[in-house]
């Protein structure tokens, strides 16, 4: 996904394009209009627990990078709900449903 963001959005915008290292693996999209790289929350959380446990995942995420604010540029961080509560992550099927 960040090599055809850079492919088509890399000209459009002066200031550049602002990624969070390590989670590339987490982008889904990108905003046309302010240039902001969009990630899954729930993505990057599993990211994060191939080097630790869920919840220290998870408080890591919300403490360093959800909340870090690093200029206009900061990216989206999108809650996709793929969990439900008290049962940990759950996944969404195929088609998108759970």
């Amino acid at each position: 996904m960040k090599s055809l963001i850079l492919e088509h959005y890399a000209d459009h915008d002066d200031d550049g394009l602002l990624f969070a290292v390590g989670f590339d693996d987490a982008i889904i999209g990108i905003c046309p209009n302010s240039f902001r790289i969009i990630y899954s929350r729930s993505k990057a959380i599993e990211i994060l627990m191939e080097d630790m446990t869920e919840e220290e995942a998870i408080e890591f995420a919300e403490y360093n990078t959800f909340a870090a604010y690093v200029g206009e540029r900061t990216p989206i961080w999108v809650e996709d709900f793929k969990w439900h509560h008290n049962e940990g992550p759950i996944y969404a099927d195929s088609n998108g449903e759970d």
